[in-house]
């Protein structure tokens, strides 16, 4: 990873953080983004090549900043040859329950600023003549559950989209791939977002019991060097997505019943 240039959104907590320390032991120069600053100063200060990080905040609701972001990212280093969209954020509420500004914001985040930050550097990628982006989706992104339905929305735009994407770029050496996390014991539940926009403040049982960051970091860059399409990633709620495809309306009666907080 030697003068590799490795982009990482939600660089200050969770899988994007794990994500970090391994690049950075790896040799990898990195920008690591997120809107707490405060919180990537202090990521940045647990990497061991510190003079190889930099940090660039920013706030992936507001879109109309991430364009100029993006340019910034860029002429950091030159050049960016891996993105990894790995910021976002969760839902606890039911449908009917849930305002639309609410809905709209987890949209804007998962979905649209994952979108803009791809499409600009994109471009880059291109003209160097090879690059990897890789958005950070969820097991939710291959089907939906209680509770999720804005988040479950926004990771399924994200396939729609780069599946896409995927097929329309005809560099073999650009790739693009959808890492797919179940339980990761990370903050997402905590920060999730109820019917009011509000954060929910408290850890699911089943992401207090989950895969540990570092772990799940190690699985996203294998199948990063591996040049996977999509990757599926966590325990035993893995198999949803086979059970999904191959018997619905079993897997419709299983998600009924399955505790989802």
């Amino acid at each position: 990873m030697k003068n590799k240039v490795v982009w990482i959104t939600g660089a200050s907590s969770g899988i994007g953080e794990a994500l970090v320390y391994a690049y950075n032991t790896l040799g990898a120069k990195l920008i690591i983004s997120s809107r707490n600053r405060d919180e990537l100063f202090r990521v940045k200060s647990n990497c061991t090549e510190q003079i190889n990080v930099h940090v660039l905040s920013l706030d992936l609701n507001d879109s109309n900043s991430l364009m100029h972001k993006a340019e910034d990212a860029i002429r950091i280093f030159g050049k960016i040859d891996i993105l990894i969209n790995s910021g976002g954020i969760s839902q606890r509420s039911l449908a009917l329950a849930t305002d639309l500004l609410t809905e709209q914001r987890i949209m804007n985040v998962n979905f649209w600023g994952t979108v803009i930050l791809s499409k600009a550097v994109l471009p880059q990628m291109l003209k160097q003549g090879a690059g990897t982006i890789v958005s950070v989706s969820s097991l939710v992104g291959k089907f939906g559950t209680r509770y999720r339905s804005a988040y479950a929305a926004s990771k399924h735009a994200l396939h729609g989209y780069f599946d896409s994407l995927r097929i329309e770029i005809e560099n073999p050496d650009i790739h693009i791939m959808l890492a797919c996390p179940g339980f990761i014991k990370t903050n997402v539940t905590i920060n999730a977002l109820t019917s009011n926009g509000s954060p929910q403040g408290t850890m699911d049982e089943a992401q207090e019991n989950g895969m540990l960051p570092a772990v799940c970091a190690a699985k996203i860059m294998e199948a990063i060097d591996a040049k996977k399409e999509e990757v599926y990633i966590g325990g035993k709620e893995t198999k949803g997505v086979l059970l999904k495809r191959f018997f619905p309306k079993l897997f419709s009666k299983i998600i009924r019943k399955a505790k989802v907080t």
